[in-house]
């Protein structure tokens, strides 16, 4: 069976909005993500099990609000107090996952193929997240991620890099054609390149 993207009905490559006379290095450029393993990693309650014993992909979970722990394939995001969102390049991290955090200690959730992954990149992308969300983006620097809504719809961000400015989007794959729609006509004003 063939897996059809989140984004496949909107995301189309060109350039939009107000891209005229711009050196492509200032436009803002948004593509979609695929083919990553998402996993929702949660510790319960009762659970006695120290963090600090467990790893994956050589990354320690980090029970600290904003923190992103990474390695070139791996990122742990942390989601809320004992509740982490695993993205990775690895597909068969999984399995490893799974082996390593016992369902007695631990709710391990494959949520792959139920988020729309969008990237965008540029020095206004922050001005463009603005437009739709109330968080302060200008405290949020690499390796940092939040929960929040953008117009409406939830959201979670992840600051990849800051030089040049690259962030992750993640929403559920029912809102993510509403989520681009949003970011697009934000990004309008800038000009922006699909990828």
């Amino acid at each position: 069976m063939k897996s059809v993207s989140a984004l496949n009905n909107v995301h189309k490559p060109g350039l939009f909005g107000n891209y005229e006379n711009k050196n492509d290095k200032n436009l803002i450029k948004i593509s979609e993500i695929k083919n990553l393993l998402i996993v929702q990693i949660v510790q319960y309650k009762n659970s006695k099990i120290l963090l600090g014993d467990l790893n994956i992909d050589n990354l320690k979970l980090k029970n600290e609000p904003l923190t992103v722990v990474c390695n070139n394939d791996t990122r742990i995001l942390w989601n809320a107090p004992n509740n982490w969102f695993l993205v990775s390049t690895k597909k068969d991290l999984l399995k490893s996952i799974t082996e390593t955090f016992k369902d007695s200690d631990f709710a391990i959730t494959d949520l792959s193929h139920s988020r729309a992954i969008i990237e965008i990149e540029g020095q206004e992308i922050k001005e463009v997240l603005k437009k739709g969300c109330p968080f302060n983006f200008n405290i949020l620097k690499k390796n940092n991620s939040i929960n929040s809504s953008f117009n409406g719809l939830a959201f979670t961000v992840d600051i990849t890099d800051d030089n040049p400015n690259r962030i992750r989007l993640f929403a559920l794959r029912s809102f993510g054609e509403s989520l681009y729609d949003s970011i697009t006509d934000a990004s309008l004003e800038y000009g922006y390149k699909s990828i």
